[in-house]
């Protein structure tokens, strides 16, 4: 499995930008990804998480209603639209992505999301610097 993160880019507070996720290597049907991104000097963050099983999504605090995550099968392609960023959204963003079957139901999906993708394949990180 190859994944390639694309997108990244210089981008002024309040508007807009897609990152793209392009996978290879497997059947584009059953999986879990998800979006990370780590700053300078601070720990990696999940940022949202999709389960291909029920199109589940889940978000941080940080990004919660701002980000969004979908998928497209037909190409292969996950995407995350960064809206309304600003400048602590400046990072290197990563996408993850097991490539197994997954479902969950009850409270802890929201972190075995992130748990199960980041336990997948990663791609390079695509760099976004949100200017005030």
């Amino acid at each position: 499995v190859q994944l390639q993160a694309s997108g990244g880019g210089l981008v002024q507070a309040g508007g807009s930008l897609r990152l793209s996720c392009v996978a290879s290597g497997f059947a584009f049907e059953s999986y879990t990804v998800g979006w990370f991104r780590q700053a300078p000097g601070k720990e990696r963050e999940g940022v949202s998480c999709l389960t291909s099983s029920d199109s589940s999504t889940y978000y941080s605090n940080s990004v919660k209603g701002r980000f969004t995550v979908s998928s497209d099968n037909a190409k292969n392609t996950v995407y995350l639209d960064i809206n309304s960023p600003s400048p602590e959204d400046t990072a290197n963003y990563y996408c993850a992505l097991n490539p197994t079957y997954y479902f969950c139901s009850g409270s802890e999906c929201h972190a075995q999301c992130f748990r199960r993708a980041s336990n997948g394949y990663w791609g390079q990180g695509t760099q976004v610097t949100v200017s005030s």
